[in-house]
């Protein structure tokens, strides 16, 4: 009854907050148009403060862990790989493929994983997971620029991909947390305090927005792509990741930043990559939607399952 507690009470908050969301919208709280720049707000104002503080407030021997970044990246690449090869051979449609591979490889680490993570660690020490947030995120983008570039005819831009990892938001946070921690600079006490409350209120709003993205197409043009990928997600990616992290060893902290990573449901913003680069935007948005509801339930019985387990 333990681990089933401490499970639920890792997952219930997340999913709460995404129906508190989609409530608010439903009531004209929130307009859909206004939520992409909410999103944009939060993603460049209030994530970097959030990865900044969970950098400099951490301890420096386990803020940066290559082994866990080095299996993170590879493991994306792989994940990359074999769904590129999945959509290439029974994906049909051009304009589905680059939005299938997104679903598959690129998870909502950075939103529901990180909550996830905070829920089942009780809000302890989150430094590696914004560091390797901070690598993971820019990969993410990247391959999914060349994704639905090259399923739109076009040729990616090599200087664009590298400018947009320079300047990505989250890099730039965890890099001037990890500045201030190893020169052992010490923010005066109302700017370390309102740096975590900025951080503290960035993974609630969030969520919050996710839930006001909600929206339901037609879902029975495209089932049987959206099932694949609700299955490839949340099941067979995390049971085969989770698996191979375990046999090498990954334990504690190490093993719940990949369980947020691999395990949880697909990026929201891959809906609006989507929809601006030429993808099946219904199916991108069908994708969202059903990975966000289902994780709460398989992100739970994975985090019950290796509880048990004794992973972490």
């Amino acid at each position: 009854m333990n681990s089933f507690a401490l499970c639920l009470r890792a997952v219930l908050p997340a999913f709460l907050i995404i129906m508190a969301g989609y409530a608010s919208k439903r009531a004209g709280w929130v307009r859909e148009a206004d939520i992409p720049r909410m999103n944009k707000m939060a993603y460049r104002a209030f994530m970097p403060v959030m990865c900044f503080y969970n950098v400099y407030h951490s301890d420096v021997s386990s803020a940066v862990r290559p082994g866990l970044l080095a299996f993170s990246v590879l493991g994306v690449l792989s994940v990359y790989a074999l769904s590129w090869l999945y959509a290439a051979l029974f994906v049909k449609r051009r304009d589905r493929r680059g939005v299938v591979i997104q679903g598959l490889y690129r998870s909502n680490f950075l939103i529901i994983g990180l909550s996830f993570a905070e829920g089942l660690t009780g809000g302890g020490d989150l430094g590696c997971i914004s560091v390797c947030a901070a690598a993971i995120v820019p990969l993410f983008n990247v391959l999914a620029v060349v994704t639905l570039e090259t399923y739109n005819g076009a040729t990616p831009d090599k200087k664009r991909l590298l400018l947009n990892i320079a300047q990505n938001p989250l890099l730039l946070g965890s890099v001037a947390g990890a500045v201030f921690l190893f020169a052992g600079i010490s923010l005066p006490e109302p700017v370390a305090l309102a740096v975590r409350q900025m951080g503290q209120a960035a993974s609630p709003l969030l969520l919050f927005l996710l839930g006001a993205f909600f929206r339901f197409g037609n879902m029975r043009s495209h089932f049987r792509e959206l099932l694949a990928v609700c299955a490839g997600c949340l099941v067979i990616v995390p049971g085969v990741m989770l698996a191979i992290a375990a046999l090498l060893g990954f334990r504690g902290i190490e093993f719940v930043t990949l369980m947020a990573l691999f395990a949880s449901s697909a990026a929201g913003n891959s809906f609006t990559m989507a929809q601006q680069m030429g993808g099946d935007a219904d199916l991108a948005g069908d994708i969202v939607v059903m990975t966000s509801l289902f994780c709460s339930l398989t992100m739970f019985l994975w985090s019950l399952l290796f509880l048990r387990l004794g992973f972490y």
